[in-house]
Parts: structure tokens; C-alpha cells; sequence
């Protein structure tokens, strides 16, 4: 038997026929966006918003928390915890699985994530074997370059970012943008008047992503 993540899960009617997986931001946990839900107008569609697992954090003294991957410092120098990536990658894996499993083929699931969840998201939605619905990275960074695969390399991706984000900042995301358009992605940006949160504006254009997407 998989041993999945713990998840809240929301569906917006008795037969979804579309899935979201939504990753929460570092030291947050899977209840972070539920309260979006209702926001975005989404029928049929069942939101899946894992709890990522407990590990010690660097930046924050090796504090546990709830964390996708450990995080030394915030400079983009710093190499990635490869293998913290490589096993919540993993985990989101089984949670799509689990929703083929039901009944939703991956072309009807979107990946999404902010913050650290974004990052994870982009690290295991990008070079994904078959074709996702959408990817979202809100407030976030690319992990690593070169993730794309032919199958998801015209996927549609909603990057957005706060312009006074203290956090992460709005650099990693442009530049997460540029590399993306390089590599022949179809990235939806927006940046918005705020520091690292997600503003009124932004959950408007999330909702058109995902209407048009699905």
C-alpha cells in the first residue's frame, strides 16, 4: 500500500473530472490555500493541498518544520538540497498517480505551488513524462535549469511575483521567466505591487489560467 502524503482535499462537485495539486510555502502546511478555493469558480475539479514533511531547516537555525527541501541560505548561489527535491518530487509523483488512479488522466491535473512549493512544483511538473494540464509558480524560483521534457515543454505555466518581495526575490522570478521562454515554454507572467503573498489581482488571473487550462 503507498504511503502518501497527508493531504486536505476539496471537491467542487461528486465527480471531478480535473485535479489541482497545490504545494504550500516553507513552515506553512496544506490548509494555507484552502481558503482560495471558493475564489477561483472552478467546477468539477478536486483540489488536492498536501502537507509537505517535517525536517530541520538550515536557514532557520535547523528548526523543524514543514518544509519540501532544506534551505541554507536565500542567495540563488547556493546549490540545491538535490536530494530533499528528489524525494517530495517523488511524493507529488505518487499524488498524481493516485489521481490517474481515479479516474483523472494527467492531461485534466495542474501542479501548482508558491514559494518552496513552487520551486517543487516546477522541479517535478516540468520533466514529467506525460502531458499536465498547467504548472503554477507563485512567488518562486526554477531549482534547477534544463528540467523540461518534450512531452511538458509546451505546457502552459502562470509565474507571478511581488515586486517588493523580501523573500524570494522578484529576480529569481524574472528570471525563472527568461529561462522558461528560452527553453520554448508558454509562461503566463504577472508581477504585482506587494511583497511575498498572494494579492486579490493575482488569485483573478489564477482563476482565467485555470478556467482557460481546463
Amino acid at each position: 500500500m503507498t504511503d502518501y502524503l497527508p493531504t486536505v482535499e476539496i471537491a467542487t462537485s461528486g465527480q471531478p473530472s480535473a485535479a489541482i495539486i497545490w504545494l504550500h510555502g516553507l513552515g506553512a502546511d496544506g490548509n494555507d490555500f484552502v481558503p482560495m478555493v471558493p475564489e477561483l469558480g472552478l467546477k468539477n475539479v478536486r483540489f488536492v493541498f498536501p502537507h509537505a514533511p517535517v525536517r530541520p531547516v538550515t536557514l532557520n537555525n535547523g528548526m523543524p518544520m514543514r518544509a519540501w527541501f532544506d534551505i541554507l541560505d536565500l542567495t540563488r548561489d547556493t546549490p540545491p538540497d538535490m536530494d530533499g527535491l528528489a524525494q517530495s518530487a517523488a511524493a507529488v509523483v505518487q499524488l498524481i498517480e493516485r489521481e490517474n488512479e481515479r479516474g483523472i488522466e494527467t492531461a485534466r491535473i495542474v501542479l501548482a505551488g508558491f514559494s518552496q512549493g513552487g520551486a517543487t512544483a516546477l522541479y517535478t511538473a516540468l520533466p514529467y513524462p506525460e502531458r499536465l494540464a498547467g504548472i503554477i509558480g507563485l512567488s518562486t524560483w526554477l531549482p534547477l535549469r534544463n528540467l523540461q521534457s518534450p512531452v511538458n515543454r509546451k505546457t502552459p505555466v502562470f509565474l507571478a511575483h511581488g515586486e517588493f518581495d523580501p523573500v524570494v526575490n522578484v529576480s529569481a522570478g524574472t528570471a525563472t521567466r527568461d529561462i522558461l521562454i528560452e527553453a520554448g515554454q508558454d509562461v503566463e507572467w504577472h508581477s504585482y505591487a506587494m511583497e511575498h503573498a498572494v494579492c486579490p489581482q493575482e488569485i483573478h488571473h489564477v482563476a482565467e489560467f485555470l478556467h482557460r487550462v481546463l
